[in-house]
């Protein structure tokens, strides 16, 4: 906050302007200035021309998609605290929430006063959070004091302020992009948007459009030219997870990029210089893709500059209590109302359970716990749907016991199974995983995803 100021100025989008002042009921609403936009461009103009505290966006936005809306509000102020109210939608995940980097979701209809509060809340939140990173930027928003987690604070605090390119390991669902948000924010890039791409979310004839852009005309359907990832990184971070998903044509491209600190847009021969930081991602072993020539020696070598290891959360089960408190204050600090308690016995049961999923699963069950335990405040082992699979031998094992069975969750839990033995059996390696069981590769993330395999 620009404090030579004598208010706060709050910056309104929506497609028309409040009925009321949302700081009407603030003990000192003289100290706010809300100012009302109904334009993309004039938007953004307010954001460049006046010392902007705060955003509050009122979806839908008739003038500009959502994410495009958010996305240059961050290009121009990455930390700046962003309300974001949408009375009339289907709630939006967590994952997306956080995936927008929005301070505050609110997904019902609530009266001007409560959206005042929010943004209120927000930038207090934001001035908390700026002065904790100044404190320990190398913790960011890494949960946990075991031994493990404290280690890999301390090698992000060595390497953050350099320029050197990182190798996060780890389990899937560890944190390894909260560590590399951790990096990114002890480095001298700090006060520009990290970019952050999942290799193995897209198809491989789009991954290299959206790693380093297109010209006009490049190929069927490219109407506009289009700036690529590595650009929009210029100056900051990029964060590419699940890199050894990348293919061996972009393997190559990357390789260059690292070399030479140089992209080309698709259809065009033009190099443009790029000042960017890389830190990759693998939940695989690369050293074993290597020698399988399914990854380059060269570009390996070249990203495993400093390497780092996040230790599986069944290898720090000390940190859960935390983690959990962290987890329970943020769903409540999203949805309102104080923070859910756990019995003693839950926490008993959280720490022996061995969470393939890692912090991930941990999150998603306290999170579907919250939902389901109702107006309770304490959460209790029944609240968490944690059982242990049943194992299945074969197809000829099977069998419809008198009581009956439920043939959607039996179909569901060998399907999950499968995918879980393929991708154990090919070493993480998604593709190779579907060509075994003999489908798409995309068909099997979005199983992956539907059926909640932690993969």
């Amino acid at each position: 906050m620009d404090t030579t100021f004598p208010f706060r100025v709050v910056l309104w989008i929506a497609d028309r302007a409040p009925s009321n002042n949302v700081f009407a009921a603030q003990e000192d609403s003289s100290a706010f200035q809300l100012i009302s936009v109904t334009k993309f461009a004039t938007a953004l103009d307010a954001m460049r021309t006046r010392p902007v505290d705060a955003v509050l966006i009122n979806l839908p936005f008739a003038d500009c998609p959502a994410e495009e809306l958010l996305n240059s509000i961050r290009d121009l102020r990455p930390d700046i605290p962003v309300v974001l109210y949408e009375p009339r939608a289907v709630r939006r995940s967590e994952a997306e929430v956080q995936r927008w980097g929005i301070s505050r979701y609110i997904a019902n209809a609530v009266p001007p006063y409560y959206l005042g509060q929010a943004v209120l809340d927000a930038m207090n939140s934001e001035i908390e959070k700026t002065e904790e990173t100044q404190t320990a930027p190398e913790r960011g928003a890494m949960v946990g004091s075991s031994t493990a987690m404290l280690q890999v604070a301390e090698l992000i605090k060595l390497i953050g302020p350099r320029r050197c390119t990182v190798l996060i390991n780890g389990d899937t669902g560890s944190g390894k992009e909260v560590a590399a948000r951790a990096i990114h924010a002890a480095s001298n890039r700090a006060n520009r948007r990290m970019v952050a791409v999942n290799c193995a979310a897209l198809p491989d004839n789009l991954l290299g459009t959206e790693l380093f852009g297109h010209t006009k005309g490049a190929f069927t359907g490219a109407v506009n030219a289009r700036v690529g990832l590595f650009e929009q990184a210029h100056g900051s971070t990029i964060f590419l997870d699940e890199i050894g998903e990348l293919p061996m044509a972009l393997q190559a491209r990357l390789l260059r990029v690292l070399q030479e600190r140089e992209i080309q847009r698709i259809g065009s021969s033009k190099t443009i210089p790029v000042d960017v930081r890389v830190i990759a991602a693998s939940n695989v072993n690369l050293h074993e893709a290597v020698a399988q020539r399914r990854f380059r020696e060269d570009l390996y070598y070249r990203l495993n500059m400093v390497g780092l290891q996040i230790p599986a959360l069944r290898e720090r089960t000390t940190d859960i209590p935390e983690l959990a408190d962290h987890f329970l204050a943020r769903i409540a600090q999203l949805e309102g109302g104080e923070p859910k308690k756990l019995a003693p016995e839950t926490l008993v049961s959280l720490v022996r359970y061995r969470w393939p999923g890692n912090v991930r699963q941990l999150e998603h069950v306290l999170e579907s716990a919250v939902a389901l335990s109702g107006a309770r405040t304490v959460l209790h082992p029944g609240d968490f749907d944690l059982p242990v699979r049943p194992q299945y031998s074969g197809v000829s094992a099977l069998d419809v016991p008198e009581t009956g069975l439920n043939f959607e969750e039996l179909i569901a839990d060998i399907e999950r199974r499968l995918l879980e033995r393929a991708l154990a059996r090919c070493g993480g390696n998604k593709s190779r995983a579907a060509e075994l069981l003999q489908m798409k590769r995309t068909t099997l993330i979005s199983k992956f995803k539907a059926l909640e395999v932690f993969a």
